[in-house]
């Protein structure tokens, strides 16, 4: 499928629920005069425990929707297990629509740490898709990757749990800790899932002092203006141009609960928004 998008339109951004929301806000951060269209498919979460097909078809949905309904100029994949399952269908699909998509950030772990272990932490699906293994494969041999499937976590910050939040990352920390064998210690880890990033201060407590805890947030917002750049789709505001919000224009939708993602919002973004979340029903 072929886009006629212009710089006018907003950017398309969805995750299974809440967990995109730490990469919206890295995304109004770096383009602030932009327009944002965001969705939570919660009403089909979790994607992290889902098989590869199911969370190809649910990106694709939410790709139609976003794309026939919104006219969006770019789609940024929020979500590391729909990235691995569906951003390279998706850019066959819309082959002149910028879409950005986010993995663990393994190469930048390995320029950082100094003990050359690095844990990851990521949803079973995304550690076990072909997308991550390649990844994982063209690291360089110095630096040892823990892997850790942290089934529950991501649904038990959808929920907002704080109890169950805290307990599974101990539960995981522990194992990677007890992984470590000995040898030299982790002191670098990847947050392999945008849900994560929202329960960043737990986890920093769990793994204590001396360990970076890396989020793709920032990274993957510095791409999505690269590619608008590039394709002459971004929107640049002058000095004298009438000032402008991308929290008062951005709207947002799930399948699920609208009411969870309106408390979602108030919790984990920086500014109130000016439009609650609206019921999505979609095939």
């Amino acid at each position: 499928m072929t886009s006629s998008v212009t710089a006018i339109g907003p950017i398309g951004v969805f995750d299974s629920g809440i967990g995109g929301l730490s990469v919206l806000g890295a995304l109004r951060k770096e383009l602030p005069h932009e327009q944002f269209v965001y969705v939570a498919d919660a009403g089909h979460a979790p994607y992290g425990e889902r098989d590869s097909a199911h969370v190809l078809r649910r990106s694709q949905v939410l790709a139609d929707y976003l794309y026939s309904t919104h006219q969006v100029k770019a789609l940024v994949l929020a979500c590391n297990t729909a990235t691995a399952a569906a951003v390279a269908s998706l850019r066959q699909q819309y082959v002149n629509l910028p879409i950005v998509g986010i993995e663990p950030a393994l190469k930048p772990a390995a320029a950082q740490s100094g003990s050359g272990v690095v844990a990851v932490m990521a949803t079973r699906s995304t550690l076990e898709s072909e997308k991550f293994q390649a990844l994982l494969a063209a690291q360089a041999p110095s630096v040892r990757y823990l892997l850790q499937a942290c089934d529950g976590l991501a649904t038990a910050i959808e929920q907002s749990d704080r109890l169950e939040i805290e307990a599974l990352c101990q539960r995981y920390v522990q194992s990677l800790r007890q992984a470590q064998d000995g040898g030299a210690r982790i002191d670098t880890v990847v947050l392999g899932c945008t849900h994560y990033a929202l329960a960043v201060d737990v986890l920093s407590k769990a793994w204590g002092p001396g360990v970076a805890l890396l989020e793709a947030g920032e990274p993957v917002a510095r791409r999505t203006r690269q590619v608008l750049k590039e394709a002459g789709k971004l929107q640049e505001r002058k000095a004298h141009d009438a000032p402008h919000d991308s929290a008062t224009d951005s709207l947002f939708y799930t399948t699920g609960d609208p009411a969870a993602l309106d408390q979602a919002l108030k919790d984990w973004l920086l500014k109130p928004m000016s439009h609650q979340a609206t019921k999505l029903q979609l095939p």
